[in-house]
């Protein structure tokens, strides 16, 4: 019995073989994963990382895919989601949520409690597992902020509780959780008005409409800031703003987005991103870092 027969066997319908990516992704494109699993409980993780483990299977973990671009050629190996993995409690001034829980839902459920430190995480498209990973942000507030504990397990199936202190992280960065695979975490926060917190949440959702491209399928910031700066200024200032390779263009309505505007392959976004790195080193002599992850094969 291969693996797939094995995954499966185990997982029954909560496994998904030669899965296009395209459904798992908010850039709606990309090629076929292998296998495609949801895992939920202790001993589920267990079995699918033994398995990956034992017989040297690729195994990657996915929550909303709203960072990630996968190639064209597809994704050996297993995808593991969190998707499933949805609850949330409040409880006096914390809040914990599994890694597949929307971050969007957890910031409206603190502000809704009156609890302050999240709200300006409101409108992110991502999972709770996928913002701790990579310490998303916006407006001037960090998952890290209000971070108390990361619950994961290791690569060999260990459970373990991190806390914040011993992880070091930074902008859109996180030392010490590689090892790990994120199954939740909790927040501690402060006890606010609701009131104020539901109308500054609401004000941050009515930002993002206003100037994010939310009409078109894309992954947010395909850039990092550069030190003392923005990568939409960057991209701005060389006049790249409504450029195009096939289906993918830069964003007329912001130019630190890229989207898949009509039928965008995988290979036409990479390549995009790929010339707008060039064309802004060669005009302002800044290196782009990108903050969105690529997955498998590309044929570019």
């Amino acid at each position: 019995m291969n693996f797939t027969q094995e995954l499966s066997a185990y997982f029954k319908e909560r496994c998904l073989l030669a899965e296009p990516m395209s459904r798992h992704t908010t850039y709606q494109t990309g090629g076929p994963a292998e296998a495609y699993v949801y895992p939920q409980t202790d001993e589920e993780w267990s079995f699918v990382l033994k398995l990956a483990r034992t017989e040297n299977i690729p195994l990657r973990v996915i929550g909303f895919g709203s960072n990630i671009l996968v190639g064209g050629k597809g994704i050996g190996g297993i995808v593991c989601s969190t998707k499933r993995m949805n609850q949330t409690s409040v409880q006096d001034n914390r809040v914990t949520a599994q890694a597949g829980a929307a971050l969007d839902k957890v910031c409206e459920l603190a502000a809704l409690a009156g609890l302050a430190g999240m709200e300006k995480l409101s409108g992110i498209p991502g999972s709770i597992g996928g913002a701790v990973y990579m310490n998303a942000g916006a407006f001037g507030q960090e998952t890290f902020d209000c971070l108390e504990y990361v619950q994961a397990v290791d690569f060999d199936g260990r459970p373990a509780v991190l806390l914040k202190k011993d992880l070091p992280h930074s902008y859109r960065r996180v030392d010490g959780l590689d090892g790990y695979i994120v199954l939740g975490a909790g927040f501690s926060l402060e006890k606010k008005d609701f009131a104020s917190l539901v109308q500054t949440r609401n004000s941050i959702l009515h930002k993002r409409i206003e100037k994010q491209p939310l009409e078109y399928p894309s992954a947010g910031s395909v850039f990092k800031r550069p030190a003392g700066d923005y990568a939409s200024r960057l991209i701005d200032e060389a006049g790249l703003r409504g450029l195009s390779v096939g289906g993918a263009k830069v964003s007329e309505k912001h130019a630190g987005f890229i989207v898949n505007f009509n039928h965008a392959t995988p290979e036409d976004i990479k390549t995009l991103m790929e010339e707008v790195r060039r064309q802004v080193k060669e005009k302002s002599g800044v290196e782009l870092e990108l903050e969105q992850i690529l997955w498998g094969e590309f044929s570019v």
